[in-house]
């Protein structure tokens, strides 16, 4: 950040307006409340959408990523990348085949079985 007077200005009064969403934003979160929303999921919608907002002003004002575009992609494509892998994982285990009986050894059973039978 540059220290020159009119810039430091800039960044409190910054500061300043953001401390300010964030207190409306938390008084509505309150109101919410107080209201009793009639469902569940809108409630949850309605707590999700004010903090991710909350959240987003927190992030990009007091945590400086505004300034940080390149490596904001660059993390959102790397979720996206193991998102991708979590999601076709469970695929490559349905071609698993460890653990469950190949034909072979079930003819190999039912071979002995059937011997066992024959010398009865």
């Amino acid at each position: 950040m540059s220290e020159h007077p009119v810039d430091m200005r800039k960044s409190i009064r910054t500061y300043g307006i953001v401390g300010g969403l964030l207190f409306v934003f938390t008084a509505i979160t309150v109101g919410v409340n107080l209201i009793h929303v009639s469902s569940v999921a809108l409630a949850i919608t309605i707590a999700l959408v004010i903090a991710t907002m909350k959240g987003t002003m927190v992030a990009a004002i007091f945590m400086h990523l505004n300034h940080e575009k390149k490596w904001i992609y660059g993390a959102l494509v790397l979720t996206v990348v193991f998102f991708v892998v979590l999601i076709l994982l469970p695929n490559l285990t349905v071609s698993d085949t460890i653990g469950t009986p190949s034909s072979y050894t079930i003819s190999a059973e039912q071979a002995a079985h059937k011997a066992e039978k024959a010398e009865k």
